[in-house]
């Protein structure tokens, strides 16, 4: 997952538990346990054999091969991998799916990133800048 040369890549092992929240900006991959809250600016990969109960998860790209229960955002990307499991709900601008997945939630597309200042304005206002649409997940 880290491609650029100067980004970081921390891998949680797979003898790994770790539980309350998480905050980083270049890639993190996670092959243990984990159970909190995620919230990330850069990229994050849940290997096969992980298993992760959390609350919120929110990375820039997320990429799901093992288990996540809770939901999930990725603001550019998510993708579940053939055997993944996941339940809760997705939130993405792009979203991929493989054969074998089980999935149980609802999913809603950004179509959009507002360039709106969410601290300038009403909350009406917020909510009409907002392009969302939502999907449900059978």
């Amino acid at each position: 997952m880290a491609n650029k040369e100067n980004e970081n890549l921390t891998v949680f092992g797979s003898e790994t538990e770790f539980d309350g929240v998480l905050e980083f900006t270049d890639s993190v991959v996670i092959t243990g346990k984990f159970h909190g809250t995620i919230n990330a600016s850069g990229n994050l990969e849940i290997e096969k054999n992980a298993i992760c109960n959390v609350d919120n998860m929110k990375a820039q790209s997320v990429v799901i091969s093992g288990q996540v229960t809770g939901n999930v955002e990725g603001k550019e990307r998510i993708e579940l991998c053939s055997g993944s499991k996941v339940k809760g709900d997705l939130t993405s601008a792009r979203l991929r799916i493989a054969d074998n997945v089980e999935f149980d939630g609802k999913v809603s597309m950004i179509d959009e990133i507002p360039s709106t200042d969410i601290f300038a304005v009403g909350s009406q206002e917020f909510k009409n800048s907002l392009v969302m649409r939502t999907n449900e997940a059978n």
